[in-house]
């Protein structure tokens, strides 16, 4: 499949798409024709940089059948909360945005896909100088973490690991880009965050006392609002969208490695080599690609808000399947 051209993937994919509307819009169908996907908006969250956004142009994979419009967020926090305000269809983030976003029993949402990722770049920091070399150091430290995303759960994780307690830190929530200038100018002794901010603060002399790459799982969730659910235009251009950035991933690792860096270099600032060898590292560990809702990928998030439950940031257990779907899971097979 991968081994065809990106224009030839483009019409597959859009043909595929607009059948699956027509077959899917199941009363509406007589009142509805095919172009009536040039209709669908999807609003879709990005963290980071729009990686996403930006591997589907260099793909050719950009030029869909429906409108996307991307926002940028500094994490999958912020992406969950846009989709309870109503600001966003469809979400991307690790495994622990949507608990938070589903502990008050009331969600708008579902957790629909799953996209399998690397857990590189997933760190504990301390500045330059510093004379903290391990997690165990970090005892009576002020140690700043974005909450409620996979930093707040690893860091959890390794105290344990290092024999301290939660309490045996100052932990300070902070936004990646707070946090940063925070670790630089001093105001906290190390920093628990993720993507560019890492890269970032290595590049400004940072070094690491801790990984998350072997705790966290490597789900990252695409959720979407129940409108989008709701509506089988809306859920079979949410699956596409889901299946081009699988194919967009396997077409630079087709051989387009050292190319795409250089648009990864454009973005974050970074020697392009250094863009290069991080993302074949990624792609090394595990590819990035779609796969659909199963027992395991809810089990997987269970345990996750089992931890928070145990760290006392959920006050009361909470069922996970609650807020999964395996609505698109038909739609996104066809896509894939």
């Amino acid at each position: 499949m991968f081994a065809r051209t990106p224009k030839r993937v483009l019409r597959t994919t859009a043909a595929a798409l607009l059948l699956a509307l027509t077959a899917a819009c199941g009363t509406q169908a007589q009142a509805e024709s095919s172009s009536d996907v040039s209709t669908v908006t999807l609003r879709v969250g990005a963290t980071g940089w729009k990686n996403e956004e930006a591997i589907l142009k260099f793909a050719h994979l950009d030029d869909t059948p429906y409108k996307v419009k991307w926002s940028l967020f500094q994490g999958g926090d912020q992406q969950l909360q846009a989709i309870r305000a109503g600001a966003l269809d469809l979400a991307s983030s690790s495994e622990i945005p949507p608990v938070f976003a589903a502990a008050d029993g009331r969600p708008n949402f579902k957790v629909v896909a799953v996209q399998r990722g690397s857990t590189l770049n997933q760190e504990v920091v301390v500045p330059k100088g510093s004379e903290v070399t391990d997690i165990a150091g970090l005892k009576g430290k002020k140690v700043g973490y974005v909450q409620n995303t996979t930093a707040h759960y690893f860091l959890y994780e390794l105290l344990k690991q290092a024999g301290l307690k939660w309490s045996d830190i100052d932990a300070k929530p902070l936004l990646p880009n707070d946090g940063l200038a925070a670790l630089n100018g001093g105001g906290i002794d190390a920093f628990a965050s993720y993507g560019t901010s890492i890269i970032t603060a290595h590049q400004q002399g940072a070094t690491t006392v801790g990984s998350g790459k072997d705790i966290l799982s490597g789900n990252f969730l695409w959720s979407a609002r129940d409108s989008v659910l709701d509506n089988s235009a809306q859920s079979a251009a949410a699956a596409d969208l889901i299946a081009r950035i699988t194919q967009a991933y396997a077409y630079v690792r087709d051989g387009r490695e050292t190319e795409y860096a250089k648009v990864i270099a454009d973005a974050t600032h970074q020697p392009e080599a250094q863009a290069e060898s991080d993302f074949r590292a990624q792609q090394a560990q595990r590819p990035t690609q779609a796969r659909t809702v199963g027992d395991d990928t809810i089990a997987s998030q269970q345990k996750v808000a089992d931890v928070f439950t145990e760290l006392g940031a959920l006050k009361s257990h909470l069922d996970v399947e609650s807020f999964w779907s395996t609505e698109l899971n038909s739609d996104l097979k066809k896509a894939l």
